[in-house]
Order: structure tokens, then sequence, then C-alpha cells
């Protein structure tokens, strides 16, 4: 970008709310956000505190017509920022992203798709094949991904695109996982229904996922789920969420050729993002149950652990495999991500309902394809 001159008071002030938010919101991202140097830490806290406006909206507790309209006037702003606004907004977000997309080559476009996904959010949309799904996917997240390179930068954009893109699917897929009680609270079923119906179980909106009684909003209170009689049939439903771990895994191993294309702080900052979200799926893939209980998340020291691994260089790397398929099944213990990961087997071998390897069919193999923009 060309040189731009030193921030305004008034944008600083904007920058400083944009970090507040990112501070207090982005429970994960914000340990990442936090390794970046000054000017890329502000811009990405900017890009982050828009995003998280935008998906508020569309979780929020408005009707759905007012969501519908207030996330048409957040498109305008975009279309605004995207063609440069004609005086500087009053809004400090915008004032602040309006700022960063001077300095860095942000794609603001790309909040047009966040949008699309969150409208699709608002109309109840479910999925029937993984493509679909993916598509929602690279809307809502692959857009953050390139969002966040554009402030990250490249030496070969063109290369690092579609790489930024496709771990941005990752961390959805790793999200929609963890989130399968809340969403299913929130009238929402993300996984495909093919897969569903490949492992012979269902999700049912407002329907408890462990114990299949109505939903009552509150994690389960029984005791965690050892062995014998469960309070519900959930063993498709583990089985289902380590095919979709697996899956996820053969995204991140794709989205994770990005990092030699990144300086080290910028490196140091997805790293530890992706590497926050890649524990966590470990966690759930090998105690699938779990998320069907409650929201699964990973504690704070974990969280500095992997920040400080990525601050070294070390770059995180998904696991070779999946856990065995026979894990957490009638009769066998409960187990954390160590035990796990001794009996994990190869890819090919991971558990599926028909004897086909997870990353059979479509997968992050096709990820190295750009994304139209604007896309619904």
């Amino acid at each position: 970008m060309s040189a731009v001159a030193p921030a305004s008071p008034d944008v600083r002030a904007a920058y400083q709310h944009c970090q507040q938010v990112t501070t207090t919101q982005a429970r994960n991202f914000s340990y990442g956000i936090a390794l970046l140097p000054g000017d890329k830490r502000r811009a990405l806290s900017a890009v982050y505190a828009f995003a998280r406006r935008i998906d508020d909206i569309g979780d929020g507790s408005l009707p759905a017509d007012d969501k519908l309209a207030a996330l048409a006037e957040a498109r305008g702003q975009v279309t605004e920022l995207a063609s440069g606004p004609a005086a500087p907004p009053r809004d400090p977000v915008l004032l602040a992203l309006a700022d960063a997309a001077s300095r860095f080559a942000i794609p603001v476009a790309a909040f047009g798709e966040l949008i699309d996904g969150c409208e699709a959010d608002v109309r109840g949309t479910t999925y029937r094949t993984f493509d679909e799904l993916e598509h929602y996917c690279r809307c809502v997240a692959g857009s953050i991904g390139r969002l966040s390179l554009g402030v990250f930068g490249s030496a070969d954009p063109a290369a690092a695109e579609p790489l930024a893109d496709a771990l941005g699917v990752a961390l959805q897929l790793t999200n929609i996982l963890r989130d399968i009680r809340e969403d299913l609270g929130n009238g929402r079923v993300y996984l495909p229904a093919d897969d569903l119906a490949r492992f012979g179980c269902t999700l049912t909106p407002d329907r408890d996922p462990w114990s299949g009684a109505p939903w009552s909003g509150a994690p389960w209170s029984g005791a965690p789920w050892s062995g014998g009689t469960r309070p519900g049939d959930t063993a498709g439903l583990e089985r289902l969420i380590r095919f979709e771990a697996q899956r996820a895994r053969d995204w991140y191993a794709t989205g994770l050729r990005l990092m030699p294309m990144l300086d080290w702080r910028s490196t140091a900052s997805a790293g530890a993002m992706a590497g926050i979200y890649l524990r966590l799926l470990d966690h759930i893939s090998a105690t699938p149950a779990a998320v069907l209980q409650r929201r699964m998340s990973l504690p704070v020291k974990e969280k500095i652990m992997v920040a400080v691994r990525s601050l070294v260089g070390l770059t995180p790397r998904p696991a070779a495999g999946a856990p065995a398929a026979g894990a957490l099944e009638a009769g066998a213990p409960a187990v954390g991500v160590a035990a796990a990961s001794e009996r994990a087997v190869p890819a090919s071998d991971a558990v599926a309902a028909d004897g086909k390897a997870p990353s059979e069919g479509k997968g992050p193999a096709e990820a190295t394809r750009p994304v139209a923009e604007g896309t619904s």
C-alpha cells in the first residue's frame, strides 16, 4: 500500500475501541492477534470487530426480518468502504476499518460473503451435502482468512489466498463440531444430511442431542458417560463427529501450507489461532460425547502454551489420523487427547460408517481454487 498520514486522534481512539472488542470477545483469536506488531494488530482488530458485529446480528435476538434488514445495512457499509468512503465514518469500527484498508491490502468486499453466510443462518438454511456446507464455510470463515491475509501480507497472494481460505474452512468445521449442542438449541443443524444418514443418526432442532429430551438450554446435568447405558443412543453421532474431525484435519493440512508464505510475526499469529482450534479439534475427536453434553473449550493455560509455541516458530500440525474406531464405544473408558493419540490410526483406517475413509469424496485437495467474490 502507498504511504498514508499518521492516524488522527479520532482514528487512534477508534482502534482502541476495536482492540477492546477483540480483547473481551475474541476468546481464541485474541491470542494470535496479540502476537502481531502494532500496526497489524490494530488493523486485524478492526477486521475482527466488524466481523463480530455482523455475527452478532445473525446470532442476536431480533426477529428474522429485522436481522435481514440490519445485515442489508451492513452490506451497504461494506460497499461504501470498498469504494472508499466520501467522508470519514463516524462509527468507530467503520472508521478504524477504513483506515486499516488504506494501510493494508484488505479485500473489504469479502465481508459481503460473511454477510451471505449470516443471511443463510437467519433463513435457517440446512445442508444436504458437504459441498453445500463447504460453500457456507467459505462464506463465513474463508472470507475471514482472506481478510486476515490482507493484513498479514504475502509475497505471492495468488498462491496464499486459497490456502488462507482453506484454513478458514478448517476452523469453521471445528466450530460446527464444538457447537453442535448450542446450535441445536438455536434451531440450527449444520452437519450435512448425507453424512447424518450415512452414520444412521439424526439431529433434531430444539432436542437435546445427548438425552433426546426437549431442549432446556442447560448443559447435561448428569454424570459424564463412562460406559454402560447412555441417556440417548449417541453411538452413531460420536462416529460421525470423529469422521468430520478427520475431514477438518485434512483442511488444516492444506491451510497450514500458508505458514511459510508469511513473515515471522504473521506466521506466529496465524499459527496460534489455527493451533488453538486444532488442539480443540483433537479434544473433540478424542471425546466426541462431550460436545453432545456441553460446549467444549480449551483452558487458558493451554491457549497460552499454543501461542508461545507459535511465537518460537513451532507451527501446529494436524494429527496423522483419527482415533481408533472403537474409542469411547460401549465398555471403553473415557480418555484424554494424549491417550487417544497413542492409538491413532492412519486416515485411511479412520472410523466410517460404510468402510470408506473420511477423506474420500471431495476434500481440501480442491481447496486451491479461489472463491469468487460476492457469491451467495
